[in-house]
């Protein structure tokens, strides 16, 4: 008899404990989808500095601020190498955009990973699962490893539709007496029957600098889609934060501090898009979609700043995941397509003069340390 008490003791307490946790599992899930304040009057913002009456003329000037500093950078690059002042193969061209590289750079390490880590691991959000394991860290890496891969699946791509235009090119051309290319890297030379050879052949050869052309022609394009999407993306959480904002004592900094950064990421971006050498429409398309993402941005977030509760549970988990696929996305845009591919080209380690290096690496350390700084004000 007693044996059977401890069995039905023995299941009661493990059925009790079976319950509790999933109790706990439940009241976890319903605490991170709630929308309820959880910060009450210790608000991040000062009490004493909200005051939505001085932040609305402050965003408008925001919105005005941003919006010129990115149609200004994403447009010098593009204007310049139409004009020649600053032309995509220029030394002058490559310092800019290693400052611009360091700016992008510093901007995924010092300013949307700690933020997002910092909304991930807020004391609202319950214990389990946010502060048993760095989500910031493994969602940055995850998304660069899918941006390694969309930058994979994007290059190969457009390599086949290439390679499928060069056929079809290659077929017009065939009955005339134009050379008539087998692949990308190959040529075939067609060399016409002689009295001293009448059983001349067409011979194949290799074409290996068009082949290169085209490649690199390829990566542009796709490295040129691919910053857009990341700068985007990135660009709408930090105007939805400035236009939730209710405190001109952190809209003030961010004014500045988010003008600089629009304007050297456009310029990143244009000389990416220069470098694509996409058509008129497609590049006046990607340059107005960078410039406008922002100050929309900052607009919605006024628009929701009414009923918008950007301190629940639910928004911090929103935020600080966006942050960390942004922070993903830019450090990896930043190490691969810019500052690896510009700095470990063979025209800078072989061709370019010493200056030139020496001056690109003070850019590039300039651009991430001047960005990092800006994290004392924003």
């Amino acid at each position: 008899m007693s044996i059977f008490f401890y069995e039905d003791f023995y299941t009661f307490l493990v059925d009790k404990k079976m319950d509790q946790r999933f109790q706990n599992f439940t009241s976890a899930v319903m605490l991170a989808v709630s929308n309820t304040p959880c910060r009450g009057a210790e608000s991040m913002e000062a009490s004493n500095c909200l005051d939505e009456g001085q932040a609305l003329p402050l965003k408008m000037i925001a919105i005005v601020s941003i919006l010129f500093a990115g149609i200004l950078g994403v447009g010098f690059p593009l204007i310049g190498n139409k004009r020649k002042f600053l032309a995509i193969d220029s030394d002058i061209f490559l310092i800019f955009k290693s400052f611009a590289a360091g700016v992008i750079l510093a901007t995924g390490f010092v300013h949307m990973l700690p933020d997002g880590e910092q909304a991930l691991m807020d004391p609202c959000l319950p214990k389990f699962p946010w502060s048993n394991f760095p989500f910031s860290g493994f969602i940055a890496m995850m998304a660069s490893l899918v941006t390694l891969l969309a930058d994979y699946l994007g290059t190969l791509f457009y390599t086949e539709k290439h390679k499928k235009e060069q056929k079809m090119k290659r077929a017009v051309d065939s009955g005339n007496d134009r050379p008539v290319a087998a692949d990308d890297d190959m040529i075939i030379v067609t060399v016409r029957p002689t009295d001293e050879d009448p059983n001349s052949v067409p011979v194949l050869e290799q074409n290996p600098g068009d082949h290169a052309c085209h490649s690199s022609h390829i990566r542009n394009v796709v490295v040129s889609q691919i910053m857009e999407f990341g700068i985007v993306s990135h660009s709408v959480i930090i105007g939805l934060s400035l236009g939730l904002s209710h405190s001109p004592c952190t809209i003030r900094p961010l004014i500045a501090a988010l003008s600089f950064h629009q304007f050297f990421e456009g310029f990143a971006l244009g000389g990416c898009i220069s470098q694509a050498q996409l058509s008129n429409l497609a590049t006046s398309l990607m340059a107005t979609f960078f410039s406008v993402t922002t100050p929309i941005g900052i607009g919605l977030g006024i628009v929701l700043s009414s009923f918008y509760n950007a301190d629940s549970p639910r928004s911090l988990i929103v935020e600080g995941i966006f942050d960390c696929i942004s922070a993903g996305i830019l450090i990896y845009m930043a190490l691969v397509d810019l500052i690896a591919t510009d700095f470990l080209s063979r025209n800078m380690s072989s061709n370019s003069s010493a200056s030139l290096k020496l001056f690109s690496f003070i850019a590039l350390f300039l651009g991430a340390g001047s960005m990092s700084l800006l994290a004392l004000w924003a």
